[in-house]
C-alpha cells in the first residue's frame, strides 16, 4: 500500500518524478515541473493527467501545431505517433501513465 500526497511533491529538477506503480510494464509516475519538456513521440500510448497547476499541451496534428490548456483534473491522451510537448504555467504536478522506458 502506498499513499502519495501529490500537492506536497516537489523534485530537485524539472520533470523529476517518483514511481507510483509498474504494472506489467506500464508505469505510473508523478512528475513535478516548472519548465517545458521536449518535443517527443512516445513508443506507445500515454495518459497525462494534471493533478495540480496549469499546463499548455502543444501537439502536432497533420503537421499543424495546436495548443490545448489543461487545468487541474484534465487528462490528455497521446495516441501512438502523437508528437507533443508540455509547457507548464508555473509549477505543475502531473501523473503520467505509459510504457516503461518511454521518454
Amino acid at each position: 500500500m502506498k499513499i502519495i500526497r501529490s500537492k506536497a511533491f516537489t523534485a530537485p529538477k524539472a520533470w523529476g518524478a517518483i514511481d507510483v506503480a509498474n504494472m506489467a510494464g506500464i508505469t505510473t509516475r508523478l512528475h513535478w515541473t516548472d519548465q517545458p519538456y521536449i518535443w517527443h513521440v512516445n513508443e506507445g500510448e500515454e495518459v497525462f493527467a494534471v493533478l495540480d497547476g496549469v499546463v499548455d499541451m502543444h501537439y502536432r496534428e497533420d503537421g499543424t501545431e495546436k495548443i490545448v490548456t489543461l487545468e487541474t483534473g484534465d487528462v490528455f491522451f497521446a495516441g501512438i505517433g502523437c508528437e507533443h510537448v508540455a509547457h507548464p504555467r508555473g509549477e505543475a504536478r502531473i501523473l503520467v501513465v505509459e510504457h516503461e522506458g518511454s521518454i
